[in-house]
């Protein structure tokens, strides 16, 4: 039988309490290392953010629009691979992203979904999102990706690769505005 006051009892059952919580972290932590070495995901930084396993979870995270998530649904998209289970959370936080990833890993999901996200609503205030694209194929596939993604949105999506195009379609005054 162990006798002590009521005060060195409160003292004793505070000190048990924080390496508990250290240690949750801490399990936390290898959990997601874990998470990440299994995807293949390498990341430097500080206070990132964790990888996402499923695309469900944005809509309850980040309150992603849920239309949205129906077009991400409904082109196919069930699990989010691991550039997206990486980049989408970092890009939603509002941090600046460099990735590299090969052809066909989804990274144009990966920054058209926080990018819709970030703009929340369409406005009828010009272009309010720019993505420049080193080659017409890459900007095509851009222009599909994201039109699909924001289908039902209001949002409207274009793509400029000539100036005298743009006139046309914009008016004569497109250059001097935007």
């Amino acid at each position: 039988i162990k006798w002590m006051s009521s005060l060195e009892a409160k003292f004793e059952g505070a000190e048990d309490k924080k390496p508990t919580a250290e240690k949750l972290e801490r399990l936390r932590r290898e959990k997601i290392n874990r998470f990440r070495n299994q995807h293949r995901i390498n990341i430097q930084g500080t206070d990132l953010p964790d990888p996402i396993a499923t695309f469900d979870q944005l809509q309850k995270e980040y309150k992603v629009h849920p239309k949205i998530m129906e077009n991400i649904q409904a082109a196919g998209f069930h699990v989010p691979t691991p550039i997206q289970m990486q980049a989408i959370p970092v890009m939603m936080h509002g941090r600046e992203l460099l990735a590299s990833a090969p052809t066909g890993s989804g990274k144009t999901l990966a920054f058209c979904i926080p990018l819709l996200t970030h703009l929340k609503q369409p406005r009828n205030k010009g272009f309010r999102a720019l993505i420049i694209s080193p080659t017409r194929e890459l900007a095509s596939q851009t222009h599909r990706e994201l039109v699909k993604l924001a289908e039902g949105t209001g949002f409207r999506i274009h793509m400029i690769h000539k100036a005298a195009e743009a006139a046309k379609k914009f008016g004569p005054k497109s250059s001097k505005k935007f």
